[in-house]
């Protein structure tokens, strides 16, 4: 017997349902979809069951060409842990008109309020002067502030200008800075129109006080900043990193930070946990974020709001605007690995 509502298969691992549907948003879901649950069930024979008559997948499991064919309902896939792997058939699901959906704008407020919290870290040695206290060691009024710097008025730098640069842009407009970026994948005009000063890469690496780390990681930009791009930074940039670790080559970033020739705010690690005996942790002029700039319970929940929406959107023949589209251009570009 055929099901009077579209057919959902949720399988979101390595997220939880519970964490990104509030119980209201799940039952809006179960109420609008035959949901067919298999969280904790990653029986391949399942999912193959289900595919025939499914609308959508809620989750990346694993769909080539041969499983996307089978699926001749399907509309919509929703990766809702926030990164494209190279587990599905891109090329496939956009012959089939099946749009891939991911969960990167969910994160982007979340990320921008770190980062920004970060740099004023480094710009006033705030988590530093704690540890000093912590140890008995503080110092006051100006004897702590020899190498503090205003944001304000600065010039600063953005490697990318995707959803994270952008609503970092919006929170730094107060600070009237000057702000250039580098983002080889936007054109000039584009970012003019926003209010930054489209420059090269090495234009941007030499004139900025702070630099944010944005882009993410593909074929192109994997260590795109290593030590000669490193070497044009003007002693005392204070450097964010809240992207993909992948962008940054880790063992020509953190000597010059040990050496005091920059100052580098990082929430993403090449190995996380980061080992118990890494230099990173005897570093002072490092301030250690673990990777949870973007895992807010908001976000989370944005998540699954962000699908119902598409969703509903889709089942009504519109297109999606909440999620992230994967671009046939650029997804198979994308070298991002699973957050865990």
């Amino acid at each position: 017997m055929e099901p009077s509502r579209p057919t959902v298969i949720l399988r979101p691992q390595p997220q939880s349902a519970a964490r990104i549907f509030t119980p209201q948003a799940r039952a809006t879901l179960e109420e609008r979809y035959e949901v067919v649950d298999l969280e904790h069930d990653d029986d391949p024979a399942r999912l193959d069951e289900a595919l025939p008559r499914a609308f959508a997948v809620i989750g990346q499991p694993d769909l080539d060409r041969d499983r996307l064919s089978r699926a001749e309902r399907l509309r919509a896939i929703c990766n809702v842990e926030g990164n494209f792997f190279p587990n599905v058939d891109y090329q496939a699901c956009h012959e089939f008109g099946v749009h891939v959906l991911g969960c990167g704008p969910a994160y982007a407020q979340a990320v921008a309020e770190h980062a920004l919290g970060l740099a004023l870290d480094v710009a006033r040695g705030i988590s530093r002067e704690d540890r000093a206290f912590r140890r008995g060691e503080e110092t006051y009024v100006a004897a702590g502030n020899a190498d503090a710097v205003l944001l304000r008025g600065s010039d600063i730098g953005l490697l990318g200008f995707g959803n994270l640069g952008r609503a970092l842009h919006r929170l730094l407009h107060p600070f009237d800075a000057t702000i250039r970026v580098y983002d080889p994948w936007l054109p000039e005009s584009y970012l003019r129109e926003h209010g930054v000063v489209p420059a090269a890469l090495e234009e941007v690496l030499r004139r900025s006080r702070f630099l944010f780390v944005l882009a993410t990681v593909t074929a192109d930009s994997e260590h795109l900043l290593g030590g000669p791009q490193l070497d044009l930074l003007a002693p005392g940039t204070r450097l964010v990193l809240v992207s993909r670790a992948a962008v940054v080559d880790y063992d020509d970033l953190l000597p010059r930070v040990a050496r005091g020739e920059i100052l580098a705010a990082v929430d993403v690690w090449p190995e996380e946990p980061v080992p118990a005996g890494h230099p990173a942790r005897g570093i002072d002029g490092l301030v250690f974020s673990g990777h949870r700039a973007g895992g807010i319970p908001a976000a989370f929940e944005q998540i699954g709001q962000m699908v119902l929406d598409d969703l509903d959107l889709i089942a009504r023949g519109l297109p999606p605007v909440r999620m992230q589209v994967a671009a046939r251009e650029l997804v198979g570009r994308y070298r991002n690995r699973p957050v865990t």
